[in-house]
């Protein structure tokens, strides 16, 4: 099957017949062509960011153990000035690390073209060394060191540390080329604004921006079906389904900050989906001061929204998540296999039920429970609420449901990955509120699904849990789920983790 390439050609007439007419509802089908791009795009890439992480860990590595290498061959295992020595190699490298960070050594630029670097780099390591000397100097201790070691070490070191970025560098570019390991945009605006941006994009060299297409609400004749060979792939509304399709990574709003009303107006549908939001600044006649930029290249953006626990903050957090859902199957293993048994023996049926819910990105996930309700009246939909003294729950189900037993069993949707300990709790898909489902009581409600789902939450913990039966209840729950997200911390998760068995003594509203 031959792959499909975004930026091919489409003739006008074939992208219009394609996309259908005007504005669409949020139900509304993508059309032919945003469905195939939106598919190619479905798995996951390497985040620059991590990789050019990674490579910071590798190089601090690197030379510290080369260091200490030379040392261990040259004065012997824990030899003369046993601690002192691996103390100044590694503080050294750290210095080395940090230098290079300082000169823009890890960008994705400099990673694609390592002999351009390859002067900063000797430069940095040079200037780890000088502050190593300087600082023997003044403490009077450079006569205590071998010069013959530390001058190997320089050798050695900027010789592997070339050798490093030249392997790095065709690994980079294969998986650039690959489409393993890039950014994936998609421009929000057409017409000129929209071309001149793109045509500047492509004219940075060893950019990592993909781009995946273009949506605008405007029609064919302000906003033409094809610019600088991308297609219009559909409104902002067909947008959002796009975004949860494909693997996204940034929006650019190619409006200036004149367009303010209709900017604001995007920039509502549009902040609820887990992505970088950026304002192209390319064009925009308003100097703002450089470091109000973030920058593709040489082209400046205004940086409006940032997807949260990105990058670095998700490998924590999922490694958080690992530990402690381990922790917690081994600390509640007695309490969970005595509720199956007593599930077991109360009533007919499986013990676990499977309820689908949203997950992260609006996606339908299946979260383990215990039990709580007969077989034959249970609601895997959960379109009515249980309340109180509500007839389909079992005797042992209400005791599990008071005291949040029955949650236990999410502790493996936490191993496996489908929910993180401490997140927004997820709402089952067809949940309701006076036969409103709701997204539709609350404006910006799916912006809770910006991050992972919760075992526990940071509404949980402030009182609103169980049973959603007002409007206040569910605007009150979002509320405090997305002052969470924009809050987030792993310091926060620990904070609600454990208070979350406190607070879950107060069962006033569960049932």
């Amino acid at each position: 099957m031959t792959k499909f390439d975004p930026k091919r050609r489409f003739s006008p007439e074939a992208v219009k017949a394609a996309s259908g007419d005007g504005e669409k509802s949020d139900t509304a089908k993508l059309s032919s062509v945003a469905q195939e791009v939106a598919a190619q795009y479905r798995r996951d890439t390497m985040s620059p960011v991590m990789v050019s992480g990674a490579l910071r860990l590798a190089e601090l590595a690197l030379l510290f153990i080369t260091g200490l290498a030379l040392y261990v061959y040259h004065v012997g295992f824990l030899g003369h000035l046993g601690w002192q020595y691996p103390l100044v190699i590694l503080t050294a490298s750290l210095a080395a690390v940090v230098f290079f960070e300082v000169m823009d050594c890890y960008q994705p630029q400099s990673l694609m073209r390592p002999t351009a670097t390859v002067g900063r780099i000797t430069l940095c390591w040079a200037a780890a060394f000088a502050l190593m000397a300087l600082t023997a100097f003044f403490m009077k201790v450079s006569s205590d060191y071998s010069r013959l070691l530390f001058g190997g070490w320089f050798v050695l070191g900027l010789a592997l540390l070339i050798g490093l970025r030249l392997i790095m560098a065709r690994f980079i570019r294969r998986w650039a080329r690959d489409g393993r390991m890039e950014r994936r945009a998609v421009i929000v605006g057409g017409g000129k604004a929209a071309e001149v941006l793109i045509r500047s994009i492509e004219q940075q060299p060893y950019n990592d921006i993909r781009i995946c297409g273009i949506f605008d609400d405007r029609d064919d004749r302000r906003s033409p079906p094809i610019v600088a060979g991308y297609p219009k792939l559909g409104t902002v509304s067909e947008l959002l389904k796009f975004a949860r399709i494909a693997r996204i990574d940034m929006l650019i709003v190619s409006l200036p900050l004149t367009a303010e009303t209709r900017v604001l107006q995007l920039l509502k549908k549009l902040w609820v989906l887990p992505v970088d939001i950026r304002l192209s600044a390319h064009s925009n006649q308003l100097q703002f001061r450089p470091r109000s930029y973030s920058y593709i290249g040489a082209v400046p953006m205004l940086d409006i929204f940032d997807k949260p626990i990105n990058d670095w903050d998700s490998v924590a957090k999922r490694a958080f998540d690992i530990v402690f859902s381990l922790l917690g199957i081994v600390v509640f293993s007695p309490a969970m296999l005595a509720t199956a048994i007593a599930i077991k023996l109360d009533s007919k049926g499986p013990v676990l039920f499977k309820q689908k819910r949203h997950g992260f990105n609006n996606e339908v996930i299946e979260v383990y429970k215990f039990r709580s309700m007969y077989t034959d009246q249970s609601d895997p939909t959960a379109r009515k609420s249980v309340t109180k003294n509500d007839p389909r729950v079992t005797r042992v189900g209400r005791i599990i449901r008071k005291t949040s037993i029955d949650e236990l069993p999410q502790f493996f949707n936490a191993l496996f990955g489908s929910l993180s300990l401490v997140g927004p709790r997820p709402h089952a898909v067809a949940a309701q509120s006076h036969n409103l489902l709701y997204n539709e009581v609350v404006d910006g409600y799916f912006a809770r699904h910006k991050v992972k789902p919760g075992v526990t939450g940071w509404a949980q913990i402030n009182g609103w849990r169980g049973e959603m039966d007002t409007d206040e209840k569910i605007r009150k729950r979002t509320e405090f789920d997305l002052y969470y997200i924009e809050n987030w911390s792993l310091w926060f998760d620990i904070k609600i983790l454990f208070l979350t068995p406190i607070r879950l003594l107060n069962t006033e509203n569960a049932y």
